[in-house]
């Protein structure tokens, strides 16, 4: 199944019902006056966070989201129901915008996120409203309101506190399966993973930090290149990068900058988060190659589990530092 991470729609609120026109008809009750009820109020659009859900397929296959009609107001003060809402489910990370304006309408972040999208129309006043005692006989009533529509844009970005950085086949899905209960496709061959995968590393004091193993980037993905274009956007909700580096390749130096700078190119602020690079690999090589950089760096071999424990306490030392500046 491929990962669906957008999706365009319209979704549409209730109409709120006519108040009605009525008077009291009953034996022996010759004045009875009026007795309308309101109109039910139309149906909101509802977006809802839910934690099952990993992708925006669903929401490929329908293209229109209705609200419920409020019901009109009847006799004998009745008021009609209420439409019924419209819920749409997403999944974590789903950042909602105008597709006209492209302003923000509604970022998807907790798994208790319920947002009010478009309320319904309101209900109409029925004649009883309007008895007063210079108008013993009302015929005024007012008509609901109509509900609204909206074209919106959905994008999901996935939520991970680490985001790997790599080229394809530099071993990070291997790495993923390594410190966490994911099971990633691993196979020897370029572009293995097609969609990101999500792993969760936990240590016995009950620390958990989730990793997201993003299809591996080729130079100039910035401009559309290759996968990596269509998921760098997903690393922009991790708050450490991690760049996974192949130990065996030709030229270590010059893959290592050229990632950096697709990332600068997509986004500095991106760029500027917290880093950590990762050689991996380093069962295939006699002799660590030179490799000069200022960022934290660890060589591992994620095959063997070589050197993990130094990795991941690197990484928790970041994490916990970031937490506790609130970021």
């Amino acid at each position: 199944m491929y990962f669906i991470d957008q999706a365009k729609i319209t979704v549409i609120s209730g109409n709120g019902g006519n108040g009605a026109v009525s008077f009291r008809r009953e034996k022996y009750i010759p004045r009875g006056g009026p007795d309308g009820g309101d109109g039910g109020d139309g149906g909101d659009v509802v977006i809802q966070a839910d934690v099952q859900m990993s992708t925006l397929r669903d929401l490929t296959n329908q293209r229109i989201y209705r609200a419920g009609h409020g019901e009109p107001g009847r006799g004998k003060k009745q008021h009609g129901a209420r439409g019924k809402d419209v819920v749409i489910k997403v999944p974590l990370g789903t950042e909602i915008t105008n597709a006209v304006t492209d302003e923000m309408l509604a970022d998807v972040v907790n798994p208790q996120d319920k947002i009010l999208l478009l309320p319904g129309g309101k209900g109409g006043k029925g004649n009883t409203r309007f008895k007063s005692s210079t108008n013993q006989v009302p015929l005024q009533f007012t008509p609901g309101k109509p509900g609204m529509k909206l074209e919106i844009n959905l994008e999901l970005k996935l939520i991970a506190d680490v985001g790997f950085i790599g080229f394809p086949n530099a071993g990070k899905s291997t790495l993923l399966s390594t410190i966490s209960s994911a099971q990633p496709k691993i196979a020897d061959y370029p572009f293995t993973t097609l969609t990101p995968n999500i792993g969760i590393y936990s240590d016995i004091t009950g620390l958990t930090i989730s990793f997201a193993d993003i299809p591996g980037i080729i130079e100039n993905a910035h401009r559309g290149k290759g996968l990596g274009l269509e998921f760098l956007r997903h690393i922009s909700r991790t708050r450490i990068l991690m760049f996974v580096i192949d130990a065996s390749g030709d030229n270590i130096m010059q893959d290592y900058h050229i990632l950096v700078n697709e990332i600068v190119n997509y986004s500095q602020d991106l760029y500027n988060k917290s880093k950590i690079v990762v050689l991996n690999k380093i069962d295939k090589i006699d002799k660590l190659p030179e490799f000069n950089i200022d960022e934290d760096l660890v060589c591992i071999s994620a095959l063997y589990q070589t050197n993990i424990d130094e990795l991941m306490e690197k990484v928790k030392n970041k994490y916990l530092e970031i937490i506790g500046k609130g970021e």
